[in-house]
C-alpha cells in the first residue's frame, strides 16, 4: 500500500469508518460519551496532521503568479458565496443546517484538494503553493460571511461557552505546532523525510475522527433523516455550480489547461474538518450543523471521484499548446 493508493481510496476508507461508526454506536449506545470525549484529540491530531502538509513558507510564491492567485481567490471568496446563497434556497429554514452549510460551503480544502487536482492532471506546484493563503484567507473572511449570513444569530454562534476554547486548542494550537515543525525541519533532509511521512496519517486520522462522530451522534443521524434529501440537493447544486464557475473564470482569466483544472477542483472541495470543530462545539440546539458538515464532505469525496474521470477528459481536455505552455511557479 502506497499513500498514493491510500489517497485515492479514501473515499471508501471514510465510508466504512462511518458505517462501523453508526453500527457500533447502535449496539452500544452507553460508550456515546466516551466516542464524544476522544472526539476532541482526535480532530486536534488530524488539524496537526493535515496543517503540516500546508506548507506556510509558499506563502510569498502563491502571490507571485498573480493571473491564478487572483482567480482563485476571486472564485472562492467573491463569486462561491454568492452560490452559497442561492444554495440556502434549497433547505428547509433551519438555522443549524444553514449554519452547517455555511460552515462547510464558504471555505476552500486546504488538504484533499491538492491532491485530487494533481490526479486529475492539474497544476502540482500552483496547488501546492497557493493552499496557505487560502487557510489565511479564509479564517480572516468566515466570521465576516457567518455575520452576514447570520444575522442576529451570528452573535449566538459565537458567544458561545467553548467556541474560543476550541478555537485555540483545535485550531490554533496544531497550526502553531504545525509551523514549529516545519521550522524545525528546515533544509534537513532527515527531518524533512519525518515530516513527509506525516503525511500518511490525515486519511486513518480522519477515518477515526469519522468513525468517533458516527458512533456518537447515532441518534442525531436517525432524527435528521427526513431532511436529508433536501441537503443532498443543495450540497449536488452547489457541486454542480463550483464546477461551471471554476470553467468560466478559468476562461475569464485564460488560463492554462493544468491551471484550470486545479481552479475547478479548489472551488468544488471545502474545508470540512477545519470547520468541524466550531460545529461541534456548540450547544445541544445546533448538533444538526455538524451531521450536515459531515454528510456534506461524503457528497463531495463521490462528487469528487466523478470529476477525476470528466475534468480531464470531457471539461478540460488537455491540448498541446495548453500543456507544453505551463510555466512553473518559482519556489
Amino acid at each position: 500500500m502506497t499513500r498514493d493508493n491510500l489517497e485515492r481510496n479514501q473515499v471508501w476508507v471514510y465510508l466504512a469508518a462511518i458505517l462501523l461508526g453508526l453500527a457500533t454506536g447502535s449496539a452500544v449506545p452507553g460508550l456515546a460519551p466516551v466516542f464524544e470525549l476522544l472526539l476532541w484529540p482526535g480532530l486536534a491530531l488530524l488539524l496537526y496532521a493535515t496543517f503540516t502538509q500546508v506548507r506556510l513558507d509558499q506563502l510569498p510564491a502563491a502571490f507571485r503568479d498573480g493571473s491564478f492567485i487572483f482567480a482563485a481567490l476571486i472564485g472562492n471568496f467573491v463569486v462561491l458565496p454568492v452560490l452559497v446563497w442561492g444554495v440556502l434556497m434549497l433547505v428547509p429554514d433551519d438555522p443549524a443546517i444553514r449554519l452547517g452549510l455555511l460552515l462547510v460551503l464558504l471555505v476552500p480544502c486546504t488538504d484533499w484538494f491538492i491532491t485530487f487536482a494533481h490526479q486529475a492532471g492539474g497544476d502540482l506546484r500552483r496547488a501546492i503553493a497557493i493552499t496557505p493563503a487560502l487557510l489565511v484567507v479564509q479564517m480572516l473572511l468566515l466570521p465576516v460571511y457567518l455575520w452576514l449570513f447570520m444575522g442576529e444569530g451570528f452573535a449566538e454562534i459565537v458567544s458561545a461557552g467553548r467556541m474560543v476554547t476550541v478555537f485555540a486548542v483545535v485550531i490554533v494550537l496544531p497550526l502553531a505546532l504545525a509551523w514549529l515543525t516545519e521550522r524545525w525541519a528546515g533544509e534537513r533532509p532527515a527531518r524533512a523525510a519525518l515530516v513527509e511521512r506525516i503525511g500518511w496519517f490525515p486519511v486513518p486520522l480522519l477515518a477515526v475522527v469519522l468513525f468517533l462522530i458516527a458512533a456518537s451522534q447515532v441518534e442525531a443521524v436517525a432524527e435528521s433523516l427526513p431532511v436529508m434529501g433536501k441537503i443532498f440537493i443543495a450540497c449536488v447544486a452547489f457541486l454542480i455550480g463550483g464546477v461551471i464557475c471554476g470553467l468560466l473564470i478559468g476562461k475569464a482569466f485564460k488560463l492554462p489547461v493544468p491551471q484550470a483544472r486545479t481552479l475547478v477542483f479548489t472551488l468544488t472541495t471545502r474545508n470540512s474538518f477545519v470547520v468541524l470543530p466550531f460545529a461541534l462545539a456548540l450547544p445541544a440546539t445546533w448538533e444538526m450543523a455538524a451531521i450536515v458538515i459531515v454528510f456534506q464532505s461524503l457528497i463531495e469525496l463521490f462528487g469528487m471521484l466523478a470529476l477525476l474521470w470528466l475534468v480531464p477528459r470531457k471539461l478540460l481536455p488537455a491540448s498541446r499548446s495548453n500543456v507544453s505552455g505551463t510555466p512553473g511557479l518559482s519556489p
